[in-house]
């Protein structure tokens, strides 16, 4: 039996088209990129460091094309300022929306709780926003304990993935 949240395929105003992120965060990322960069050998395609979100973060990617994934790896500016960006060390997920605007509008009408800051220009240029954790009690549906990041697709990833449904239609 669908739960009383569920919505109906034609009622949901964006489409989830897979994995855009993982973020994983440390207390230092010398570890773990020993594990990501010199034993995967996932190349190192950017930084980004921010004193307001106590981040200092190497970009990596894995796969390619509208397989790719971004492993985000994280450690604090500051440990003992927040956000822990190391606790926990699966920090967030991040998931590409075909239309975040909309997403975002239908999400926070169904009781989604979001993070300060709305949609905004993430570390790699796309628009993001952020599913709070934990729900309140004015939005009471949150991650569930994981922190999630919606982020927009861009064009050429929402053309892709829909030429790839259209060839599994029958």
């Amino acid at each position: 039996m669908a739960s009383e949240a569920q919505a109906a395929p034609g009622d949901r105003p964006f489409r989830v088209l897979g994995v855009q992120q993982l973020a994983l965060g440390g207390p230092s990322k010398a570890g773990l990129r020993r594990l990501w960069v010199d034993l995967f050998g996932l190349p190192v395609t950017g930084t980004f460091r921010s004193e307001r979100e106590n981040v200092d973060e190497d970009i990596l990617v894995c796969g390619a094309g509208a397989a790719k994934v971004e492993i985000d790896l994280m450690e604090p500016i500051d440990p003992e300022k927040s956000p822990k960006v190391h606790v926990p060390p699966l920090n967030h997920l991040g998931l590409w929306i075909d239309d975040l605007p909309a997403a975002v509008t239908w999400l926070a009408g169904k009781g989604v709780r979001f993070t300060p800051g709305g949609i905004r220009k993430g570390a790699s240029g796309f628009d993001v926003c952020f599913i709070h954790p934990r729900g309140a009690d004015d939005a009471p549906q949150g991650g569930e304990g994981v922190l999630i990041e919606l982020v927009q697709a861009p064009p050429a990833l929402v053309a892709a993935m829909d030429a790839l449904a259209q060839k599994q239609t029958p």
